[in-house]
């Protein structure tokens, strides 16, 4: 070569600049090979990539986005610190978007005259971009699993050259990324079931029920994104479904027959439940929606089936968020009860036998007569309160103590009787008998019974005695003519003035017999007297069952209290409970007493719950503990005005507003009674009803509700077209009809005054 050839030259050094640039190029990807290929987690090949990629082509900035099929998203992680922040763009949006979708390669020298590229993100941060190249990520495979892109070349614009160079680094690296995701991927799903046999593992060794339905609610409404859940477990002996539910600091349980809603119907059937739109679906119940305002979207039910196959329960989810539940929700949820069925059947079997224990233990330790046990040679095992109490000593005294050292001189007898029972198996009753334990000599009525196991082993014997010393007999009698619980405090006390004189809340019941005069005319003076005692026997129960005191009894109305003289927490509820019991079973009467040709009854119920004044009026030779004040006079009131509502049960405000549970009722109105002037908002109670009847009972109280606000708001032409509504889901509602004949009097004669929707009664 020389110098009169100088295109020689230029060729060969044409050729040393390609050699270079191709030895740089495979120095480069052999780099890209050695580093990734040390690293072992995907956010540090990521890492490796951006920064190999953007020392080459020598621009600001890198980013590598991975697609994530399961959301239609493009992905990248930066690193902030000890974090990683992932950012994520839909696979359509932008160049890189445009790559992704297309597979083609883009080199972009006007980024900002270029469609497809997405300025909002530079609008965002603050970046200025020059010219953008991007290239796909395609897999061994040829699928697109990502794109590359690098943005403004330091030292002018990007070149085919480097455009081809990050291609090529791309190609080399592809691989090693998508085994960094599939392991990604891998350890994401070791994680997650690592955690699910963690947790299943828990909650499996949680034997209180409550607990673990808390728990296993919790778990699950996490677990599936969704809005609520709920566990319910089947109850064989009285064929309900139950969950147990924490409000507040208490735990309560909801149940329902096992063949009701798609909870029911699931456990019924045994087949899974998928339902992505509620309201669409004719098995599914609005009512629970309407009375707590909660809306439900979608539901995802399946039943618990246990090792025998047996489905002993369902697991309930609610609202899908973002959506509805999927068929992988569906396969989480079987495997995830699946693996608890047992669990929850060991807890339930504990749960009963804690029950059944504590309610032998509570029985046995509220039995005013006293038990003691004891086993085949006459030691005492266990004593009751009662026992330790009529024999005047703590339960430590009597445990552990031969019977035979504690019996007095004439106990030998109380001996030989319980070798006979262990003998011959079988009970004896002995009354009024005097016997000696320790110190205290009482009379008692004995009764010795043998203990056996279940395998029909002996396990010793028991001794019950009742105490029939002069103050019980002296309570027996008293209990005849007054409240028994007055009675057990007036013997407690040892007289009469220690009752008196004290203010407390309670809930006062006045109820009253209606056509009680048509009654009196049809059976005259005995058989009066005969339907007074099993009304009042019926009725006297129905309050006693809940705790309540019965007061007087006036004529044929009844005065009872509930919260005296000891308060129980929830006597609004249990007042309540006791009305509407009271109708029932009043009910039930008259189908008995139409079959024999006797009148029906009905009856009116008023409950208010106030600060009463409880104690002993009268004089020092005749007293009546009774209660009295505002709050009683209210009550009285109260149930006078169930004839002009057309109502059965009453309540103040103040009652309704510290009720617990959950009660079918109306507000029914704002009303000035007889001798108050401040008004009173009062509400109806209808839980009594079936759908016999009050047909469409929910609905007729969502219309009535709706036209009192029209009423109260003075517009009563509109409160009347809602009136009307209420009669025809019940036509024999006759409040509604009260209330249209009232709206059209105020048409007729408007107030004079400003309306505020108070009545006003002119009568007790």
């Amino acid at each position: 070569m020389n110098a009169e050839n100088p295109t020689g030259i230029s060729r060969s050094v044409a050729r040393r600049t390609r050699r270079d640039e191709a030895l740089r190029r495979a120095n480069v990807l052999l780099e890209v090979t050695r580093r990734c290929a040390s690293l072992t987690d995907l956010n540090s090949v990521l890492a490796e990539l951006v920064h190999l990629t953007s020392r080459e082509l020598d621009c600001e900035r890198g980013t590598l986005f991975l697609n994530d099929p399961k959301t239609g998203e493009l992905y990248s992680r930066v690193a902030e610190g000890n974090l990683t922040r992932e950012i994520r763009i839909l696979n359509s949006s932008g160049i890189a978007g445009h790559v992704f979708r297309s597979g083609e390669s883009v080199r972009s020298d006007n980024p900002y005259d270029d469609p497809r590229f997405n300025q909002s993100v530079d609008d965002r941060t603050g970046f200025v971009t020059r010219n953008v190249i991007c290239v796909p990520l395609y897999a061994a495979s040829g699928e697109i699993i990502g794109v590359i892109q690098s943005l403004n070349r330091r030292d002018g614009a990007f070149t085919d050259t480097d455009l081809d160079l990050l291609q090529d680094i791309t190609n080399q690296a592809c691989t090693i990324l998508q085994s960094m995701q599939y392991l990604e991927e891998i350890e994401r799903i070791r994680g997650k079931e690592m955690a699910f046999l963690e947790l299943v593992s828990d909650i499996n060794s949680e034997f209180d029920l409550s607990r673990l339905l808390q728990r296993a609610v919790s778990e699950t409404t996490k677990m599936l994104g969704a809005e609520r859940a709920t566990i319910f477990l089947h109850d064989t002996a009285t064929g309900t479904l139950f969950s147990r539910v924490s409000t507040g600091g208490d735990i309560s349980e909801i149940r329902f027959p096992a063949n009701i809603g798609i909870a029911g119907a699931v456990f019924t059937a045994g087949q899974t439940m998928n339902i992505p739109h509620a309201y669409a679906d004719l098995r599914f119940n609005p009512a629970f929606d309407r009375q707590t305002g909660f809306f439900t979207r979608s539901i995802l039910c399946v039943p618990i089936i246990n090792k025998e196959n047996r489905a002993i329960g369902v697991a309930q989810v609610l609202n899908k968020k973002g959506g509805s539940f999927s068929d992988e929700d569906e396969q989480r949820l079987k495997a995830f009860t699946a693996q608890i069925a047992i669990a929850l059947e060991n807890s339930k079997l504990f749960d009963d036998v804690q029950r059944i224990k504590n309610y032998n233990e509570s029985m046995l330790q509220s039995m005013s007569n006293g038990v003691l046990t004891l086993d085949a040679n006459n030691i005492i095992v266990t004593s009751n309160a009662a026992g330790a109490r009529i024999w005047a000593a703590s339960e430590t005294e009597l445990i552990g103590k031969p019977l035979a050292d504690m019996l007095g001189e004439n106990g030998q007898w109380v001996l030989d009787q319980l070798e006979h029972t262990r003998a011959s198996q079988e009970s004896s009753f002995y009354p009024d008998t005097t016997l000696s334990v320790g110190a205290q000599e009482k009379s008692v009525n004995i009764t010795f019974m043998p203990l056996r196991a279940a395998d029909d082993k002996s396990l010793g014997s028991m001794l019950m005695f009742e105490d029939i010393s002069s103050e019980k007999r002296m309570k027996s009698t008293m209990s005849r003519y007054m409240d028994p619980v007055i009675a057990a405090k007036m013997l407690e006390n040892d007289g009469l003035d220690l009752l008196g004189g004290v203010s407390a809340e309670a809930t006062i019941m006045f109820t009253d017999v209606r056509g009680f005069t048509a009654i009196t005319e049809e059976s005259g003076a005995q058989g009066t007297v005969q339907f007074l005692n099993q009304y009042f026997t019926m009725m006297v129960d129905c309050i006693t069952r809940e705790g309540g005191m019965l007061d007087k009894f006036i004529g044929d109305a009844i005065m009872a209290c509930f919260g005296l003289p000891v308060a129980q927490g929830d006597d609004p509820d249990r007042a309540v409970r006791a009305a509407i019991t009271m109708i029932q079973e009043l009910w039930e009467w008259n189908i008995v007493r139409k079959a024999q040709g006797l009148k029906t009854v009905d009856m009116g119920i008023g409950l208010n719950t106030d600060n009463v004044v409880s104690g002993n009026i009268g004089s020092p030779k005749r007293m009546d503990y009774t209660v009295i004040g505002d709050g009683v006079n209210l009550a009285s009131r109260l149930e006078s005005a169930c004839k002009a509502y057309s109502a059965r049960i009453l309540a103040s405000e103040s009652t309704v507003s510290k009720l617990r549970g959950t009660y079918r009722l109306r507000d029914i109105d704002l009303v000035v009674v007889k001798g108050k002037t401040q008004p009173v908002r009062v509400f109806e109670i209808l839980d009594f009803h079936d759908t016999q009847s009050f047909p469409n009972l929910m609905d007729v109280v969502n219309h009535f509700g709706e036209a009192m606000v029209d009423y109260r708001g003075g517009k009563f032409d509109r409160a009347i077209q809602r009136f009307e509504r209420c009669l025809q889901l019940n036509p024999s509602d006759s409040l509604s009809q009260t209330y249209i004949d009232r709206c059209q009097a105020l048409l007729a004669s408007p107030p004079t005054e400003a309306w505020d929707g108070v009545w006003v009664m002119k009568s007790k």
